[in-house]
């Protein structure tokens, strides 16, 4: 159920932050829920809708928000089995496998990371991110395996945030990429935008969109006649963009083994290991793992770092790669 709410700013909130006003007048909604529903063109001004947080209002200015009334109990707890590294009163660590969501949404209502959380802790998360998406502080693409961070409480996660804000979090990944990437070693900073022509896909830009920085290190290249070459590389991300890494990789040439959207689609070589073929062919998800990942512990105010194995399916490809290392 919604219910939308009306204000007249009056002259002691004159050139006022929107979100700042509606921050005071809403006193059970967070700052951060209320961005959230601006961008998300939920408010109106004189009859207009608007999406920026930081617009300045006026006196007498007529001012409607939309409020969703969805609570928790609109997400169905399931019964999930959950790789948890780490648990505290907190903050919760969890190793996400490849093929699980972190968050409902269009098309994926069940079988996600929320769903699991929901069954497991109840309503002891935190809500900065909204009823949708209890303890989720950040995200790691469906298809990509790893760590991901959960908030128990709203503290844990204004204080997780800003860190990721500040891109002071550690972030090791490990990916395998198709040929050898030039330099073995660097960093690749540019633009990420979304793509003109799909706008699910991102891509570089040369004019607009988020600064993105990806360091990279050539761990091992692969190379015989068997197999096409490929690399396995540790990338350490200084921002978190959407599909940065897979993006990054894609724009060097060098396209994660396996990632339908930024990668090769199809095996175009003459010659290959046919069990080689067959393991490609069943690996249905990109070759990246978000292996390590550290911060300053929100509450105990100490650097915490953890770290992941490669899971299965991701080790089998690597485990017979190990032949052929160059």
């Amino acid at each position: 159920m919604n219910k939308t709410i009306t204000f007249l700013v009056d002259k002691n909130n004159d050139n006022m932050r929107l979100d700042k006003y509606l921050v005071s007048k809403l006193k059970k909604i967070t700052r951060s829920q209320i961005k959230k529903i601006i961008i998300d063109k939920n408010v109106s001004i004189n009859g207009e809708n608007v999406s920026s947080p930081s617009q300045k209002i006026k006196v007498d200015y007529s001012i409607k928000i939309l409020i969703s009334k969805k609570q928790n109990e609109n997400i169905i707890p399931e019964k999930i089995k959950l790789d948890i590294v780490y648990e505290d009163k907190d903050i919760i660590i969890i190793n996400k496998p490849s093929g699980m969501v972190v968050h409902p949404g269009a098309g994926n209502k069940n079988g996600t990371l929320v769903n699991g959380l929901i069954h497991l802790y109840k309503k002891n998360l935190s809500n900065l991110n909204g009823f949708s998406r209890p303890g989720i502080v950040h995200r790691i693409d469906k298809e990509t395996s790893g760590l991901i961070v959960v908030a128990k409480n709203n503290y844990a996660h204004s204080n997780l945030s800003d860190q990721f804000s500040k891109h002071s979090i550690y972030r090791k990944y490990l990916a395998l990429i198709w040929g050898v990437v030039r330099p073995l070693n660097g960093k690749i900073s540019t633009l990420i935008s979304r793509n003109k022509k799909n706008r699910q896909l991102m891509s570089v830009s040369d004019i607009s969109g988020k600064k993105a920085i990806t360091n990279y290190k050539t761990l091992k290249v692969f190379n015989h006649k068997e197999i096409p070459k490929i690399s396995l590389i540790e990338c350490i991300l200084e921002t978190g963009r959407t599909h940065q890494i897979r993006v990054h990789l894609a724009h060097k040439g060098n396209g994660l083994v396996g990632d339908q959207k930024y990668g090769k689609k199809k095996l175009a070589f003459r010659k290959i290991s046919k069990k080689f073929e067959k393991i490609i062919l069943n690996f249905n998800r990109q070759a990246l793992h978000a292996k390590s990942l550290g911060f300053i512990h929100p509450v105990k105010n100490k650097f915490v770092n953890f770290d992941s194995e490669l899971p299965k399916d991701f080790k089998k490809i690597l485990d017979f790669l190990e032949k052929f290392t160059d």
